[in-house]
């Protein structure tokens, strides 16, 4: 097949899709993919086109705040999502290609696949999308409604709204008049089973495939990082491209606790998450920008993060138990679900990170750790990006 990928956001959207892209090459296909510049993932041997668009340095320029998004929507937000929607749909227009894979952010993906005239699929990175009474969609309640839980998808609906005249931009490019574009031929969310039950009310059609990860490739550490690793335990901490509230303080709270407990501590800054300040440095911790989550928290004994589903499961395959602070979006819905499969303590709130309650979690985590192995012990049979490969082969 010839494929065309599109993903939009930060790290944590473009790392699943590049994996799914390096097992569509190993496997003969021609691959495309779409995507933002500066995501920070390593591209450099896929066929890669960007959008235009640098989520990286919004994210530095204005946090993850939704009041910072509000008030800069007219000059930053929607011009970034023009470029997500009218610059993935050029690209799929040059490339032609016989099937679209695209993140739910690339609104104009099922306009351009009905234009060619190919199916298209979408990849649901967090449940937010396809209702269930189940559970509450992702990054609206945290805690379960039963049976209004239906009614948190319809948000979901809203964006197509508010991007109207890009998608009217998309219309006129591929010469459309209709106003709607039909159905995803599958959906695929690159989930493990073990973490997340699938709901009994979804449809055939949404494939729950395993987490999409490039566990082929051997991740390299900076020099540094390396011979702290080999000195001993540690803890780590990072909240990836979570910039908001007071970072200096998270620093303080995660080192002091670090040394209560007699542990060192491997603190990743990500795009502003934490600051380590100067008076809590030393040879007990080291502070890096980022980190192979693969290669180093096999080692930790926990992890200390903000929920992204990329990060719990790279928690959950290293069998290392995790601390979650969540800030924004599906990380309360995260941490929520953890907690309650008691594979987590409860999730502390980024604004109620404090020492005790820190203290008090750790410990609860290590309790949850046998549970986190017996997942760990599951996850290691999955492989997401066959199973969502072996789904997109038989939509033809």
């Amino acid at each position: 097949m010839r494929l065309l990928l599109a993903t939009a956001g930060s790290r944590g959207d473009v790392e699943p899709f590049a994996a799914l892209a390096d097992r569509a090459l190993a496997a003969g296909h021609e691959v495309r993919l779409v995507a933002p510049e500066n995501s920070g993932v390593e591209l450099g041997d896929l066929d890669t086109v960007g959008m235009g668009v640098d989520y990286t340095r919004m994210i530095e320029e204005q946090g993850v705040s939704v009041m910072a998004a509000l008030r800069n929507y007219r000059s930053v937000v929607r011009p970034v999502m023009r470029g997500v929607i009218v610059g993935s749909a050029r690209a799929a227009l040059e490339y032609e290609p016989d099937l679209i894979v695209y993140h739910p952010k690339v609104l104009s993906a099922p306009l351009v696949a009905d234009a060619l005239g190919v199916p298209h699929v979408m990849v649901e990175i967090v449940p937010a999308l396809t209702p269930t009474r189940v559970f509450p969609a992702a990054g609206t309640v945290t805690r379960g409604i039963g049976p209004l839980n239906r009614s948190t998808y319809r948000a979901a609906g809203t964006a197509s709204v508010m991007f109207r005249s890009e998608l009217d931009e998309v219309r006129r490019i591929v010469g459309g008049r209709t106003r709607r574009s039909s159905a995803p031929a599958a959906t695929l969310m690159p989930i493990s089973p073990a973490i997340l039950r699938r709901p009994h009310d979804w449809p055939a059609s949404v494939h729950l495939t395993g987490p999409w990860t490039r566990a082929h490739r051997s991740a390299t550490l900076a020099p540094e990082v390396a011979r702290f690793m080999a000195d001993g335990s540690f803890i780590y901490a990072g909240f990836g491209s979570m910039a908001a509230g007071d970072a200096a303080a998270r620093g303080r709270t995660i080192v002091d606790v670090a040394r209560a407990r007699g542990s060192r501590c491997l603190v990743t800054t990500g795009l502003g998450g934490i600051d380590v300040p100067p008076n809590r440095l030393g040879d007990d911790v080291l502070v890096a920008r980022t980190v192979s989550h693969a290669a180093v928290l096999p080692h930790a004994t926990a992890a200390v993060h903000h929920g992204g589903i990329g990060t719990v499961h790279a928690a959950m395959i290293a069998a290392t138990p995790s601390v979650i602070v969540p800030f924004i979006a599906d990380q309360p819905f995260w941490g929520a679900r953890l907690s309650e499969a008691g594979l987590a303590p409860a999730p502390i709130p980024q604004r109620a990170l404090t020492v005790p309650a820190l203290h008090t979690a750790l410990d609860e985590a290590e309790r949850c750790r046998p549970r986190v192995i017996e997942v760990a012990q599951v996850m290691s049979t999955e492989n997401g990006t066959l199973t969502a490969l072996t789904v997109l082969a038989s939509i033809r």
